[in-house]
């Protein structure tokens, strides 16, 4: 059995230490490589040629942030962060990376251990993490470049009341790229739903707020649906469902689906009963399945539903599921999805005092 070659980055001698002794006991695991800088870690990462490397994001002469920018322009690698930054400065930077292209995070485990549950949840974050096809990832690919037409204001009235988003891996990255690609003056309400662990997802809406053209917030339990007009984004708070009921956002701790809390499949299924074809659904990159069965819900009940393709995704997951299912109307590159929904409300524009 081929072993996965690691390279560790971790500026602690304590926890890097940790890290590299917990992958060398394991018989899938060659640690190839040691950083205690990011400077060291692009180093190491062009010599080495890793199947895949844990970062830590603060660390001294060049940061992890910086360190994941240049690695994904210039030497793609799968990229696990490992950290235990939980304030919002360093909560934005992870979200950058994430972004940037690193895959997905972990919570440094800074206690005493002891029990070996931390190194194997991190030995099996690698695995999965590894099996991710990385792609040249440089930060002005973010932004999808305009179109003339979809570029002016949007204005009058419609029969599309909102879109629904769901993203896992890849995730924070795609939905960035897909909202700066809306044309200016978006007037739908957006509900979205993304992946996040607690402990790495409290700050996710200020930063999406910070980067976006829409204002984003976590939606608030009970508060109205947005009406169409002055477009925004509501996101379900880590740990919550997110689902629209009797005309109202509404937040619940109900099981999980396919281990998931918020689950997008919960989200897709309240928006396909309560709007039914006055929505579009849109489901990006991810792990897993979540996200497909309640793409087809709205499908069913008369929704443009959009699926990513698969070489635009950090993984193939969530999308392939819900083609599988026949549950997408159109399979589309990320790039092309904000001109999708631009096109799709255009269609459906009414001129004031008008008629479709």
């Amino acid at each position: 059995m081929s072993r996965l070659r690691v390279l560790v980055a971790e500026d602690s001698l304590t926890v890097r230490k940790r890290i590299v002794e917990a992958l060398s006991a394991m018989p899938d695991f060659e640690v190839v490589g040691e950083a205690g800088d990011g400077k060291q870690a692009i180093e190491q990462c062009q010599a080495l040629h890793p199947d895949v490397m844990t970062l830590d994001m603060m660390m001294p002469v060049m940061s992890g942030l910086a360190a994941t920018e240049y690695i994904m322009a210039y030497c793609p690698t799968p990229i696990l962060i490992v950290s235990a930054s939980t304030n919002r400065g360093e909560l934005f930077k992870t979200y950058q990376a994430l972004a940037a292209g690193a895959v997905d995070v972990l919570e440094k485990d800074l206690g005493e251990g002891g029990d070996g549950a931390w190194e194997s949840r991190l030995a099996g974050a690698l695995r999965i993490v590894a099996r991710v096809r990385v792609i040249t990832h440089l930060k002005g690919r973010q932004t999808a470049p305009p179109e003339p037409a979809a570029a002016a204001a949007v204005t009058g009235a419609t029969e599309l009341r909102a879109v629904a988003i769901g993203a896992s891996t890849g995730g924070p990255g795609a939905v960035l790229a897909l909202l700066k690609g809306l044309p200016k003056g978006f007037p739908l309400p957006i509900l979205l739903v993304v992946h996040l662990t607690p402990s790495f997802g409290g700050a996710f809406a200020e930063w999406l707020d910070g980067e976006s053209p829409l204002p984003v917030a976590y939606a608030r339990d009970g508060e109205p649906v947005p009406h169409p007009g002055k477009g925004c984004v509501r996101m379900a708070p880590p740990g919550s469902h997110l689902f629209v009921q009797d005309g109202r956002l509404r937040l619940g701790h109900g099981p999980e689906r396919y281990s998931c809390r918020p689950s997008v499949d919960v989200l897709f299924e309240s928006v396909a009963a309560e709007l039914g074809a006055s929505a579009v659904g849109c489901l990006l990159t991810g792990m897993g399945r979540d996200g497909a069965a309640g793409l087809l819900a709205m499908r069913r009940a008369g929704a443009l539903t959009l699926a990513q393709d698969e070489a635009s995704c950090v993984v193939y997951g969530m999308p392939r599921e819900a083609v599988q299912l026949g549950a997408a109307v159109r399979v589309l590159p990320l790039d092309r999805m904000a001109p999708a929904l631009a096109a799709a409300l255009r269609a459906g524009i009414l001129p004031e005092g008008g008629h479709a």
